[in-house]
């Protein structure tokens, strides 16, 4: 019987390898074992960031609702809260489009936060 060899086995695994890491410089796309460390550190990035992401476009949100807010006069915390007083369950994501989107719509809620926080 003849000796068992895994080299199409390997071959396999290491164009996988070798494939992941296209993109990368230097070594860390042609010689498999730092491209084996380069696609780990790359794929554990990657798992890290996308749940990185969410955080970063609700600060991206608040900071154009913000901005918005104190163009109209108001800041931030008191703009979140009136809206709250005033019973309006709109999203940040929502807010933040609208003020890119609808400025006219986006001034019509600063009006009803603002009659809201004179009236309390």
């Amino acid at each position: 019987m003849p000796r068992a060899r895994s080299g199409e086995v390997t071959h396999k695994r290491h164009k996988k390898v070798l494939g992941l890491t296209k993109g990368h410089r230097a070594a860390r796309h042609k010689l498999y074992r730092t491209a084996h460390e380069s696609m780990l550190h790359a794929l554990s990035y990657s798992y890290r960031h996308r749940r990185e992401r969410k955080g970063d476009f609700r600060r991206l949100w608040t900071i154009r609702i913000n901005a918005a807010a104190r163009a109209s006069g108001l800041t931030y915390s008191q703009f979140i809260a009136g809206l709250r007083k005033s019973n309006v369950e709109i999203n940040r994501k929502m807010l933040a489009d609208m003020v890119v989107r609808d400025p006219e719509g986006f001034a019509a809620l600063v009006a009803s936060v603002t009659e809201a926080n004179a009236s309390r």
